[in-house]
Formats: C-alpha cells, structure tokens, sequence
C-alpha cells in the first residue's frame, strides 16, 4: 500500500506540474511558429517550421530594447531601496529592545489590511501635489519599502544567535557595524530571497506604471506587451514572443538564484 500511495502521489504530482508548465510552454511554442492557426485543435507540441522571425519583428517594431532599459531601471532602484529600506527597519524590530516596540510593529503590519487598490488615489494625488507624475521616481517611490520585506528580513534577523552580537559589543564594535558588518551577512541567503521576489514583483509591475506614466517611451515592458498586443491585433505570435522576451530574464534569475531561495525557505542558515 505506501507504494501504491507513493506512485499515485508522484502521478498527481506531474499531472499539476505538466498544468502548470503548459502555459508557459504553449506560448513559447507559439513565439517559434512561422503561421497556421493558433488556436487549433488538437493543438501542436512542437513548432514547424521553427523560425526567430517573430521575435526579431517584435523587437524591430516595436523597439523593444527601450523599454527593456525602462524595466531594468524601475526594477533595479525599486530592488535596490526596498532591500536596503527593509533592512534598516527590520534590524531595530528584531535586534534592539525599546519602549513600544511591538506597538510600531503592529502600525507597520497594519496596513496589510488595506487592499492595495484603495491607496492608489491617496499615492496619486501626493505625486501629482510633489509633481512626480510621469516620472521614474513617481513609479518607484510608494513602493520603496514593503511591509512583506520588513517582515521577511525581522524574521531572519531573528534566527541569528544572540551570541554573534553579544562578542562583537564585548569586541568594542558599535551598533551600526554590528548591523552591516556582523548581522547582515549571516542572512545572506534571505536577502538573495527577498531580491529575487523584489526583480519579479518589479519587472511584473503593471497598474500603477500605467497610472504615474503618461508618456508611452516611459513604460516598462509589463505595460509594453499590452501596447504590443493593440499594435499588432491579427499577429498573435508577435505577442507570444513579447512575453517570453519580457519574462526571460526573471527566469534565468530564478534559476541562479534558486539555491539561496531554497536555503532561506528552508532555513538552512547554518551557523
């Protein structure tokens, strides 16, 4: 009977593996297909003829490359102050013990009640009254710390061992290096983690560009691909390549990054 109950287990298991790759993998397939119906049915598992026309016709038309430049700007500062934003405040709600410490922790994981879609006027009209409206700044500001960082890198702060801190203070070292130079890098794996959530949420990031920015040489790829898809409403296969040239490079980020992703998950900080 357990090895019955195993085989099943793994059957089900691709089953919603091959559910949840096929997607992906259709369009994909799709992005290689030199013409015939997209929608047919059965549909084909392979491409042919294959052919890179499609991709190079997105990218050509479309100037794909501007708006690659725009994401990786959006996605690398908005990366860049929520990690170093949530390690700052993260590091004074695990590490140091003050009056009302769990009073502020509570204001700042209150928020998460909120759906995010009813602070959209209230981040709007600041912007529009701080005239940062169609702005890179605008896109990146009322996202430059998380609530899911602060509470993802106090976790982590927490598990380091008390002793760590105790000898470096006993060493002499003040509470800044104590942070940055004894505390930080023992949780190296949680924030590879929290970089890789922050690159996808970015690089996915689709509502609130197509709010701030009215300027369409200012849109990140997410919003692009919907200006890609009006452009070209009858070639389908333009747009399947959009998407996989959109989603690549976070692919391959999940790849390299997918041992610190495991480690942190699994709390395999060893100390």
């Amino acid at each position: 009977m357990p090895k019955i109950r195993k085989v099943l287990t793994y059957v089900v298991l691709v089953l919603f593996s091959l559910l949840s790759v096929w997607p992906f993998y259709w369009i994909a397939k799709t992005s290689f297909e030199a013409g015939g119906n997209v929608y047919k049915y059965p549909p084909s598992l392979i491409p042919y003829p294959a052919t890179f026309s499609n991709y190079i016709g997105a990218w050509k038309t479309v100037k794909l490359g501007n708006y690659y430049l725009n994401t990786i700007i959006i996605a690398g500062f908005g990366t860049l102050l929520n990690v170093l934003f949530s390690l700052m405040v993260a590091y004074p709600l695990a590490r140091i013990d003050f009056k009302g410490k769990q009073l502020v922790l509570f204001l700042i994981l209150l928020p998460m009640m909120i759906p995010v879609q009813n602070t959209l006027i209230v981040n709007y009209l600041t912007l529009r009254k701080l005239g940062l409206l169609n702005t890179y700044t605008g896109v990146i500001l009322p996202q430059a710390v998380t609530i899911f960082g602060i509470f993802m890198m106090r976790q982590a702060y927490l598990s380091v061992p008390k002793s760590f801190e105790d000898a470096a203070r006993i060493d002499g070292a003040g509470e800044l290096y104590i942070w940055w130079r004894i505390i930080t890098p023992l949780i190296k794996p949680d924030i590879a983690t929290l970089v890789v959530f922050q690159v996808i949420t970015w690089w996915d990031n689709f509502l609130w560009p197509l709010i701030v920015l009215s300027d369409s040489n200012k849109y990140p790829l997410s919003v692009a691909l919907v200006y890609l898809n009006s452009t070209f409403q009858v070639n389908f296969r333009y747009t399947a390549a959009g998407i996989v040239l959109a989603i690549l490079p976070v692919v391959l980020l999940f790849i390299f990054a997918q041992r610190y992703i495991i480690n942190a998950i699994a709390g395999g900080v060893k100390y």
